[in-house]
């Protein structure tokens, strides 16, 4: 959380290092530049740049071991996408839940078990 009390901003780049730090716990820069997917073809500069990004950001913090830092997530994975989803259908789907998940129904080819799945979530959340 920054000053104001909300998650701060991280771009699609540095949300990619955080799944990284958030399924490994503690992990050092050099964890992670082995385990960044290939397919970013980040060179470690890069990645260090957005580790330092993430610190100043106050969204990973770091505790030093001996010659080497072990960075570690702040906010939980589960917080920061609550939030990121809740903007997300504020801004596109002017917050209206219904909106979006009939929106991505019409679109959808979904199996019957999938539907078999849904109708179950629905159901649960009635009984609420």
């Amino acid at each position: 959380m920054n000053k104001t009390g909300q998650l701060p901003k991280i771009s699609d780049a540095e949300y990619e290092i955080m799944k990284v730090i958030w399924k490994y716990k503690k992990i050092t820069a050099y964890e992670v530049i082995e385990k960044i997917d290939p397919k970013f073809n980040w060179n470690d500069k890069t990645i260090k740049t957005m580790l330092n990004r993430l610190l100043k950001k106050h969204v990973i913090d770091y505790e030093k071991q001996g010659k080497y830092y072990i960075y570690y997530p702040i906010i939980k994975e589960e917080e920061y996408r609550t939030v990121e989803t809740k903007s997300f259908i504020q801004k596109i789907f002017n917050g209206s839940l219904n909106t979006l998940v009939a929106s991505f129904l019409k679109e959808a080819k979904l199996s019957s078990e999938e539907i078999d799945e849904l109708k179950k979530i629905l159901e649960e959340k009635e009984e609420e």
